[in-house]
């Protein structure tokens, strides 16, 4: 396993690109870590009043590299993408398992998810700019997904906690 500490250490020489991946891609492997080996029900079981639980913070962050790389950075049209799960009158559904989805399926779907995030990444540079409205830089991209990941690892984290008391990377 490896910890926070190794990870900035194998990459403090490396370039921006380099650095930008390694964290990504820690965050992205810690969030699925902390999903792996709890049972479905625990898997949609909120000990929080928000009714925050791993599979939902897993079925959402597959949504956040969608939008984040597929969507704003690939251009992909909206036509060619999956239907999102959430609508004005369920704003939140991307935050929830449904009684038909299963946690491996959901963590399939999120990592074949940064497989493409990485795909289209790679096809930039990092100062590549998309000409939209919501114009993004692949850099700002890259931190804007780091940030949610990280956040969503940490709750993660204290998610596994109480569920099973299981604690560390």
């Amino acid at each position: 396993m490896t910890r926070p500490g190794e990870v900035l250490g194998s990459v403090v020489a490396a370039g921006e690109r380099e650095q930008l991946e390694t964290f990504l891609d820690y965050l992205r492997d810690a969030v699925v870590r902390k999903a792996r080996g709890v049972s479905e029900e625990d898997a949609r079981r909120s000990p929080v009043p928000t009714g925050t639980n791993l599979g939902g913070l897993i079925k959402h962050l597959r949504w956040v590299e969608l939008g984040g790389f597929a969507e704003q950075i690939g251009q992909i049209p909206a036509a060619e993408l999956p239907t999102p799960p959430w609508t004005d009158a369920d704003p939140e559904a991307d935050l929830r398992l449904e009684p038909d989805e299963q946690l491996d399926d959901v963590i399939a779907a999120y990592q074949a998810e940064c497989d493409r995030s990485r795909e289209i990444a790679a096809q930039h540079s990092l100062d590549y700019a998309v000409t939209t409205p919501r114009g993004r830089e692949l850099t700002w991209m890259y931190l804007h997904v780091i940030v949610e990941t990280a956040r969503h690892a940490g709750h993660a984290d204290i998610l596994r906690e109480m569920i099973d008391g299981s604690v560390g990377d």
